[in-house]
């Protein structure tokens, strides 16, 4: 089992950058697929992005494509969501997720099986 710890949250103006970052534990971080996931308040959390395990193949959500970027670097053992060009709508507590199982990645938050313990993003108007 890996475990996740997510850091780089904080308050941001709206239209500057944030980078989270997720270190997780283990030495066979490489076997993961990873995601990030968050929760606005009063919201249920939603799919943002994921990776593969090569980190040649990534998806977005359509609220953050083109502004947010996933990478990973497995030598590491971290993956990183660069986010840009932030909205106060993307407020929320951004949480790391991460797959051992399964070729095709899902956006099936019920398909992770292990979650760090957030990091809050604020994003100030």
């Amino acid at each position: 089992q890996v475990q996740l710890v997510e850091s780089g949250g904080g308050l941001v103006q709206a239209g500057g950058s944030l980078r989270l970052s997720c270190l997780a534990s283990g030495r066979t971080f490489s076997s993961y697929q990873m995601a990030w996931f968050r929760q606005a308040p009063g919201e249920v959390r939603e799919f943002v992005t994921h990776i593969s395990r090569s980190g040649k193949t990534t998806n977005y959500a359509d609220s953050v494509k083109g502004r947010f970027t996933i990478s990973r670097d497995n030598a590491k053992n971290t993956v990183y969501l660069q986010m840009n060009s932030l909205k106060p709508e993307d407020t929320a507590v951004y949480y790391c997720a991460a797959r051992l199982s399964g070729q095709v990645l899902t956006v099936r938050q019920e398909e992770y099986t292990n979650w760090g313990q957030g990091t809050q993003v604020t994003v100030s108007s």
